[in-house]
């Protein structure tokens, strides 16, 4: 038996703390899936799907209901309960005992702190890049103003944050060019940028997104780049680019590529790979995919997370199935022969908590606030 009693989980959001009806759920389910604002096909649910399955799995029993009971009679005792109580039991019963809190995607979402108190568990803070350089674009008249403050801000968040992340790098900048732009083509999108910005709007100027992520960079906290579902090998260049730099690359939901995220982990010293929502979108076929990452990264390479948004199911799934493949692949391993039982304990904690450890500095003095 492979033991992952404490995870780090390297990558998520708050919970939310509102009640959800059986459409508010799903919507939120399927926004986890990719889905957007799009609806299931007629006389479906987000539900028909690995993830909606793996929330029937492993929830119902935390909240006192037998696995895969209906997800209307799962809501109702969820309601029964109430949010707070809800939240509550599902966090504390999924093991993570690190919470790493990207903070770019309000929502009405718990922050680190209060994540932390309803999970008892302990967590950090991740800086998103794009909302930062939204909120300086606010309160900057000029673009002089604007590059310099926003230089301040990344270098300052860095003083409280364990990592950086980037929501847009991968599909605008980092396909362009994977190198920094010159002083004179930043200022000039900048004065583009802020002239014919209307409210509100999100950053998405490919120059302006190279700039924020080598300034970024040059902080020397790890940097987190979704890849979402495009394929990873694209960032290759900027990876070959921040070599030797200090600051580890971490690629954050990179299915259905994860052979190339895992490819791009062995090629180069400082890039990782994040799991989870890998194994969470995957649900019952988890270990057959997390078999074909460990073919290709070294062990040392791969994160657990959940890349949970909204819901404490999400965090659950992301526990639970993430134990359940990684034991059936290295248990299957150690029955071969091809593994000792030792060694495969030993890279199991190191996906689980260990390598995020180490990557986040997260037991070394200077990290930024815990709670």
């Amino acid at each position: 038996m492979i033991d992952t009693p404490s995870l780090v989980d390297q990558y998520c959001h708050g919970v939310l703390r509102r009640e959800l009806g059986l459409g508010t759920f799903e919507a939120h389910l399927g926004a986890q899936l990719g889905a957007g604002g799009a609806l299931p096909a007629a006389g479906t649910t987000f539900f028909d799907t690995q993830t909606g399955f793996a929330v029937r799995r492993w929830c119902p029993p935390l909240l006192g209901l037998e696995p895969h009971c209906t997800p209307a009679r799962y809501l109702a005792r969820r309601r029964e309960l109430g949010v707070a109580e809800a939240a509550r039991r599902l966090l504390r019963a999924s093991g993570i005992a690190t919470y790493l809190v990207d903070t770019g995607r309000p929502d009405d979402l718990t922050g680190p702190a209060e994540l932390a108190t309803v999970g008892a568990a302990e967590a950090h803070e991740i800086v998103r890049l794009e909302p930062l350089a939204e909120q300086i674009a606010d309160t900057s008249g000029t673009v002089e103003a604007f590059l310099a403050n926003l230089a301040e801000a990344v270098h300052g968040a860095a003083a409280h944050a364990v990592a950086f992340a980037s929501a847009e790098g991968a599909r605008h900048g980092l396909a362009y060019a994977p190198d920094p732009p010159e002083p004179g083509e930043v200022r000039r999108a900048a004065g583009r940028w802020l002239a014919g910005r209307p409210a509100g709007e999100r950053l998405g100027d490919p120059v302006l997104l190279r700039h924020l992520l080598w300034t970024a960079v040059t902080a020397g906290r790890p940097l987190q780049l979704h890849t979402g579902d495009r394929d990873p090998a694209s960032i290759a260049g900027f990876a070959a680019a921040t070599t030797g730099l200090g600051a580890d690359l971490v690629l954050l939901h990179s299915y259905p590529h994860h052979r190339a995220a895992a490819h791009l982990t062995g090629a180069h010293a400082h890039v990782y790979a994040d799991l989870g929502p890998v194994l969470v979108h995957t649900g019952a076929r988890a270990a057959a995919v997390l078999a074909e990452v460990l073919e290709r990264a070294p062990f040392g390479k791969l994160l657990f997370s959940s890349g949970a948004h909204g819901l404490p199911e999400l965090h659950v799934v992301a526990a639970s199935v993430f134990r359940t493949a990684l034991t059936r692949v290295l248990g299957e391993w150690v029955m071969d022969g091809a593994w000792s039982r030792k060694d495969a304990q030993r890279v199991a904690t190191m996906i689980a908590a260990d390598t995020a450890r180490r990557v986040y500095r997260l037991d070394r003095p200077g990290v930024g606030p815990r709670w």
